[in-house]
């Protein structure tokens, strides 16, 4: 590839980059309420994705038991703003802590599983943390709470929540994937017997990784909620928060930084377009997940990667 051809690329990427920078920090100021909605679901579910697509995408590691860390994320908030009136910033932080205490328990119990095993163990720690909720007293058990902090913003306040939790969580994972960690997780996931042969400690790199995923899944949860009002044990730990991670993600593009934005973004406006066929709605998002998999099944982003040899957001190393 030519030295012009390079930098033309990255002035595109930067051109890219200042546009949707400027596009996103003055939303509210621009459009309606609706709107503004659209792109307050679109930044936590690109959040969500980017968490989801860490684990599955570079570590290998397929979750399904993600909502977990969601419904953990709202009842802090719930709880720290209704009982103590704290601040959202600790209701936030205090779910991220305790999704990541939860996430190295889970770690040191399912980590020797692998695949299905892994997958459906962690979708059963969550299924236990329905029916513990729904018998717990102090979170008023299956009638749910409120969230009493969502009466202190409005769309439009919540949304830069939201913004700052995205750039922050796109940050992150391209920090993590342009350093050693970033590197052993991907190389793990492509061998992991090799891995292990070059000496990457593959517990620690796991570990990492879904202590991450854990922390910042339980800041986006209590953002969900924060906008959602109110909170249910079956509701809080729906499976329906990973099927929708997973589906941002396959249809996105699987271990590509991009692959989550455009995802996330198509899940809203589809959730949108098929409100009106509430009864088979799912069915028809299933539809489309598996006919992307079937023309495309590296995603969006992954087959123009293939295809056309352009990366938007590389999460490899610069070399100057």
């Amino acid at each position: 590839m030519s030295e012009k051809t390079v930098k033309t690329k990255k002035r595109i990427r930067q051109a890219v980059a200042a546009a949707v920078i400027l596009g996103l920090g003055t939303l509210p100021y621009w459009s309606g309420e609706y709107i503004v909605l659209l792109g307050l679901l679109s930044l936590l579910y690109m959040s969500l994705g980017q968490m989801w697509n860490l684990l599955a995408g570079y570590a290998g590691l397929v979750s399904l038991g993600q909502q977990l860390f969601i419904g953990l994320g709202g009842y802090a908030l719930a709880v720290t703003t209704e009982y103590y009136n704290m601040p959202v910033a600790a209701g936030l932080l205090l779910g991220g802590l305790i999704s990541a205490g939860i996430a190295a328990l889970e770690a040191l119990l399912f980590f020797r599983m692998k695949g299905m095993y892994f997958a459906v163990a962690t979708w059963v720690m969550a299924e236990a943390f329905v029916i513990l909720f729904g018998n717990w007293n102090y979170v008023k058990s299956g009638v749910g709470m409120f969230v009493k902090a969502a009466y202190w913003y409005n769309t439009a306040d919540i949304y830069y929540f939201a913004l700052l939790i995205a750039a922050f969580v796109f940050l992150l994972v391209n920090g993590i994937l342009r350093s050693r960690p970033g590197l052993e997780l991907m190389a793990m996931r492509d061998n992991d017997e090799a891995a292990a042969a070059s000496g990457i400690n593959l517990f620690a790199a796991k570990l990492f990784a879904f202590i991450v995923s854990g922390f910042m899944t339980g800041v986006i949860g209590g953002l969900f909620y924060l906008q959602q009002v109110s909170l249910q044990p079956k509701s809080a730990f729906s499976m329906a928060w990973t099927v929708a991670a997973v589906f941002i993600v396959v249809i996105g593009g699987l271990g590509t930084v991009a692959g989550p934005i455009v995802g996330a973004i198509l899940h809203v406006i589809l959730v949108q377009l098929l409100s009106n066929f509430a009864g088979i709605s799912m069915i028809l998002l299933g539809a489309i997940a598996i006919a992307v998999m079937l023309f495309m099944p590296k995603g969006i982003v992954g087959t123009l990667q293939n295809r056309h040899g352009f990366e938007l957001f590389s999460p490899r190393r610069i070399v100057e």
